[in-house]
């Protein structure tokens, strides 16, 4: 799909309307080098699929993916999604562009939300396949570079895989918020690394909505102009993986190799450019990405159409 394509139409979501703890939704503050600006010194390391500033251009549409069976409409208004889930911190840092005209998209309403530490999503806990904790006496579990020699199942056991949606079977909301884009297109969210489950590798599920409504009740009607999801590299992953509750993980990793939504393209397929100690990723990582996007667009990650690995859709969550 190239950013010169414009549907003919838009499709208005089904209405959104949330109740806004602490207040109105308003502008979010900018993200930048006040955000833990000594937390990184000296001996951190920033990994990329590819190291040139290209990756990032203002041209390109970041890949769009599929919606996965676990999304929550808009549920929560807030930019700390933490909760009381243990896990490295992660501050994700976005900057959302208009891929034709280069300039950002302002007071969009960017949904992030992914699994636990263990692999298991919020909302979903008896569909979720999450490794659960090893016995005492047992491996950590530890994964390495060794895919399962499975195919990947392409959602957790219980799920339908695919656009199609499951219904919440929990009134849990951890790892899940939705938060506004300032007039740079910028959003930011504090979180934890994500962990795995069987059959997919490390990510970040997102949507982009824009022509929509913010009210003090939070956000109402608009089109979803992009669904994506960010992926990790494998330094960090496996990184990671070394750090408690992670190491606990009995699940086998697929990697991002051998995962079937990650296009191999990276930047523009979703890879997240991250910071981190390199001798101690349990203190915290940073993740950013520019993303570019067709606001005039509905890109909501419900079409079967495009076989999974394209750059427009794929088929798992």
């Amino acid at each position: 799909m190239t950013g010169t394509q414009k549907p003919a139409h838009k499709r208005d979501l089904t209405r959104r309307k949330v109740v806004v703890a602490g207040g109105a939704a308003v502008a979010v503050a900018g993200v930048g080098s006040a955000l833990a600006a000594n937390a990184f010194a000296d001996e951190s390391t920033s990994t990329t699929a590819t190291a040139s500033a290209s990756a990032e251009a203002c041209y390109k549409l970041t890949s769009e993916t599929t919606e996965g069976p676990y999304y929550i409409d808009a549920d929560k208004i807030r930019r700390d999604i933490t909760e009381d889930k243990e896990g490295i911190p992660l501050t994700l840092s976005l900057r959302v562009i208009d891929s034709e005209t280069c300039k950002p998209v302002r007071n969009a309403a960017v949904d992030v939300w992914h699994c636990d530490a263990l692999g298991i999503y919020s909302g979903y806990e008896s569909l979720s396949s999450g490794g659960g904790s090893a016995p005492s006496d047992a491996p950590s579990g530890t994964p390495t570079d060794t895919p399962t020699g499975e195919p990947p199942s392409g959602a957790p056991s219980g799920g339908t895989g695919g656009g199609q949606h499951e219904e919440p079977t929990s009134d849990t909301r951890y790892l899940r918020g939705t938060w506004k884009t300032d007039k740079h297109g910028r959003v930011s969210f504090k979180t934890i690394f994500p962990g795995w489950y069987r059959g997919r590798c490390v990510h970040i599920h997102v949507k982009v909505h824009v022509d929509g409504k913010w009210t003090d009740a939070g956000y109402e009607g608009g089109h979803t102009c992009h669904t994506g999801q960010f992926f990790f590299a494998e330094e960090a992953v496996i990184a990671s993986a070394a750090v408690a509750p992670y190491s606990t993980s009995t699940t086998e990793r697929t990697t991002l190799t051998e995962d079937t939504i990650y296009d191999q393209s990276g930047t523009q397929g979703g890879l997240l450019k991250l910071e981190y100690h390199k001798k101690d990723i349990a203190k915290g990582v940073r993740a950013s990405l520019t993303v570019g996007v067709e606001p005039d667009a509905t890109h909501d990650g419900t079409d079967d159409s495009v076989q999974p690995g394209a750059s427009a859709s794929a088929t798992s969550s």
